[in-house]
């Protein structure tokens, strides 16, 4: 049984799109008061968007976190430029796509606006999480929170800590975590940390059985589904993550890992023709 803890008082999510939105919506729901940086009103009106849909699905499926009258008005804030972040947030999280440079030019100018205190983290699900730490000032209150899509229902929070991670960094995402009815995995930093690269690994073979004509999809999904009771097989998951997503994370671990992680052929071809999966409508499924 995880403990009971209190969330975050204050939490700062950079990028609102689907992951950022739904992480400030599970800070939200928990009782944070969460404000979410985006780029622009058109871009903020479509995160604030994703979390009210998001807490009235959860609302439905009766596992909302918080009070069912939660009030995402007065609870969630989305601002345009990292400088208007609260300086007193207890921990901001970045969440924008998988690029290094981006990644490091926003939790710097986000460490130039919040207290000494304040927790810094990523959300990225493969970058080194230990060179996005060298980047910052204080790389002690630094630490990868890798949330898992969907994110308020999946009850895995990844905590990936670089060298200089401090302890009480440590113990304050544990208990974050929990306190969004989470469980937390700690592991060191590493290529693809645990969980990313344990299923790509399965994500990419499944990719290259059926482009060697071993079995289709459905076949593949279903061996893996039924024999090994895997809630969803390696190629629904890579059209829910998202099939540009696991390129991306193939390629780096291909570069610091080895051709182990080549991706396959089919891979490629599957992203340059837009087949993204879920989000476009076509993968290795229809949706």
């Amino acid at each position: 049984m995880i403990p009971a803890s209190a969330p975050p008082a204050v939490v700062g999510v950079i990028g609102g799109g689907r992951m950022g939105a739904a992480i400030a919506q599970s800070f939200a729901a928990a009782g944070s008061r969460v404000v979410v940086v985006e780029r622009d009103g058109a871009a903020a009106a479509a995160a604030v968007d994703r979390i009210v849909k998001g807490l009235h699905q959860a609302t439905e499926r009766g596992t909302l976190a918080g009070p069912p009258d939660l009030d995402v008005p007065d609870r969630v804030t989305v601002v345009s430029s990292v400088g208007e972040l609260p300086h007193d947030a207890d921990l901001v999280v970045e969440a924008v796509h998988e690029d290094a440079s981006l990644k490091v030019g926003l939790l710097t100018a986000a460490e130039d606006v919040v207290r000494d205190g304040c927790v810094l983290a990523s959300n990225t699900s493969s970058l080194s999480i230990t060179e996005l730490a060298a980047a910052v000032r204080l790389p002690g209150r630094f630490l990868g929170m890798h949330f898992f899509n969907p994110v308020p229902v999946s009850a895995l929070v990844e905590l990936v800590l670089a060298p200089d991670t401090t302890a009480s960094t440590r113990a304050a995402a544990v208990r974050w975590t929990h306190a969004l009815g989470k469980q937390d995995v700690v592991v060191k930093d590493s290529p693809g940390f645990a969980s990313s690269r344990l299923g790509l690994a399965l994500g990419l073979e499944a990719i290259r059985m059926v482009e060697e004509g071993v079995a289709d999809p459905e076949a593949v999904d279903k061996a893996m589904h039924l024999g090994y009771r895997h809630p969803m097989g390696p190629l629904r998951l890579t059209d829910v993550v998202g099939l540009d997503v696991r390129l991306a994370i193939a390629e780096h671990l291909h570069k610091t890992l080895g051709d182990r992680f080549a991706p396959p052929r089919l891979l490629r071809e599957k992203v340059t023709r837009g087949e993204l999966g879920r989000k476009t409508g076509q993968g290795f499924y229809r949706w």
